[in-house]
């Protein structure tokens, strides 16, 4: 059915531990609806990196696909920054 815009997000990888699998943590600022101030929200994503190159510490874009495993849904799209 929907064949539409895929979401893509940026963030942080904070474990490459398994095989061609990195846990990427996105942050954004959202709007407290009252005070009208930002608030920092974080989420953990499984991404598949089929090459095993991310590393701890890079700055990744992951990019939404099919399901790849139970909680893999999502794809590593490029590599923005390698950790120092």
């Amino acid at each position: 059915m929907g064949r539409g815009i895929k979401k893509t997000f940026e963030g942080i990888v904070v474990s490459d531990k398994m095989d061609k699998t990195v846990v990427v943590m996105v942050e954004r600022l959202i709007k407290h609806p009252r005070t009208a101030k930002y608030i920092r929200r974080r989420k953990k994503f499984m991404a598949h990196d089929e090459r095993n190159e991310c590393k701890i510490g890079d700055k990744v874009q992951i990019i939404e696909s099919r399901p790849i495993s139970r909680h893999k849904h999502w794809r590593v799209l490029k590599i923005l920054e390698k950790a120092k």
